[in-house]
């Protein structure tokens, strides 16, 4: 079975870093809505806040979400730009270090 997830998750543990496209509305206005946007990820030994990542949270692949809050024993708060909470994980596999959509290309 194909899951696009657990290929980057797989290719982020390999190389180090990876692509996928995503799609949705949670980042607005950051990626543009209704937009496939190619992500392309970077596997890091830590992350910070504002981070935008690709992590596992709460049994849920999640492709594009900011890192909000760190905390030593629960890891990582993860929330879409909306400001809804998806909850802790210690579960990232990479950050989000470029996005492409039609002629637009944002580096992070």
């Amino acid at each position: 079975m194909y899951n696009r997830y657990l290929v980057l998750k797989e290719t982020l543990e390999t190389t180090g870093s990876g692509k996928m496209k995503t799609g949705g509305g949670s980042m607005t206005p950051i990626f543009p809505a209704k937009t496939q946007v190619l992500m392309t990820y970077k596997r890091q030994e830590s992350y910070e806040v504002g981070d935008i990542v690709a992590c596992r949270c709460r049994g849920r692949f999640i492709d594009a979400h900011l890192v909000i809050a760190k905390d030593l024993t629960k890891g990582y708060l993860i929330a879409n730009n909306h400001g809804h909470q998806n909850g802790w994980t210690h579960n990232i596999y990479g950050r989000v270090i470029k996005a492409e959509w039609g002629d637009t290309v944002k580096e992070f």
